[in-house]
């Protein structure tokens, strides 16, 4: 079986070739704005009316023809891939505008418009990256984003395609329940996966570094001295490593899911809603969503039966008898005790429990179950099972 995916890598870009793509990201940022410009003007930006746009600018603008052409034509593909999914897909908004100050770096180019020569990135308009092979390319990519962290480190990601063996035979499901204080409740034990913390665990040196950005900090005018920056990397630097290792926690444990459950039964929870709590230094450090993105392309990668089931009841449903509870639990009720039948557990557990009876039935009512028939597309280019 075949399957497409992303191969990063970190670059080692100079000092000319770094200001090659901060000149074409600037090129790039432009279009995009000018798009959103166009849709908020009351027109219908479609990439083939884009792209006229792009050609009728290139033939006046000497500093749009400096810039490559591919990268140019691959933002307005991709904006106009996003303004379409602002329709169709739930909760996606439309395109806004791209600060300079805070938009994170972003470039892509199809295969003509780059190549790689002597182990090194060459790009449309001649820029020369050297790339650090951490492995070998498993085929010859497709398309490759160029991108720089808030770090200031850049990495290219290439897509590719590649041979993967058939995940093994397995039966049975299992049910997953999300949640604040573990991460992850499942219907065996053996396989939740436990809130971690790493935030919370470097919280004292990471106040220390805010602290002195606070300190140093001039305001809003002019540059910030050398001394703030200084600090405000410390600070990046450790929301990156704890970001790194919930990110590796979470796909190991989505490994072993996959792995040996034939049935994925997860709950469809949208932790959008934390971010306004009280709990929302701790959900934000489960990185819940992004754990649950994982645990579904690996599922559907494997080729598993991966079904979302809808959160409305779960924890008020007993999974023995599945009487319903008139009254839903309060948060700080963690045991679930059923009054038609007597039955006593662990809250997450038998919600947990419930969401794979629910995934078991079949039930074909969206309102239930939201069952993927195929990889489902995420922007940032998630894998795509061939």
């Amino acid at each position: 079986m075949e399957e497409v995916v992303r191969y990063n890598y970190r670059l080692r870009p100079g000092s000319a070739a770094q200001s090659a793509l901060l000149a074409e990201w600037h090129r790039c940022r432009f279009l995009w704005n000018e798009a959103v410009h166009q849709q908020k003007s009351g027109n219908k930006p479609t990439f083939g009316t884009l792209s006229k746009l792009l050609t009728a600018a290139r033939a006046g603008s000497a500093w749009l023809r400096e810039g490559s052409q591919v990268a140019q034509q691959q933002t307005l593909r991709t904006y106009a891939q996003a303004l379409a999914q602002s329709f169709t897909v739930m909760g996606r908004g439309r395109p806004v505008f791209k600060p300079r100050k805070t938009t994170e770096l972003s470039l892509e180019y199809t295969q003509r418009g780059f190549s790689l020569q002597d182990g090194r990135l060459v790009l449309a308009k001649g820029a020369s990256i050297p790339v650090v092979w951490s492995r070998e390319l498993p085929s010859a990519p497709t398309s490759v984003r160029v991108t720089r962290d808030a770090l200031g480190h850049w990495y290219a990601s290439f897509v590719v395609r590649r041979t993967v063996n058939s995940a093994p035979v397995t039966e049975g499901g299992i049910g997953v329940d999300w949640g604040v204080r573990a991460t992850a409740t499942t219907t065996d034990p053996s396989f939740d996966l436990p809130y971690r913390g790493h935030h919370a665990r470097c919280a004292a040196e990471l106040g220390r570094s805010q602290r002195k950005m606070a300190r140093r900090r001039r305001g809003t005018r002019g540059p910030q001295s050398k001394g703030y920056r200084r600090a405000a990397r410390e600070a990046t630097k450790l929301h990156k490593k704890a970001a790194r290792q919930t990110q590796h926690e979470a796909r190991v444990w989505a490994k072993s899911i996959v792995d040996h459950h034939d049935l994925i039964a997860v709950e469809d929870f949208m932790p959008k809603f934390l971010a306004k709590s009280t709990m929302a230094r701790k959900a934000a450090d489960a990185a819940i969503g992004a754990t649950k993105t994982e645990l579904i392309n690996r599922g559907m990668r494997a080729g598993r039966k991966v079904v979302l089931v809808r959160p409305a009841y779960t924890t008020m449903t007993c999974s023995r008898c599945f009487a319903r509870a008139k009254q839903p639990l309060e948060l700080a009720e963690r045991t679930f005790r059923c009054r038609a039948c007597g039955f006593t557990f662990c809250r997450d557990r038998n919600a947990a429990r419930v969401i794979l009876a629910v995934a078991e039935r079949g039930h074909t009512r969206v309102d239930d179950v939201r069952q993927f028939d195929h990889l489902p597309r995420v922007a940032g280019g998630v894998a795509v099972r061939a």
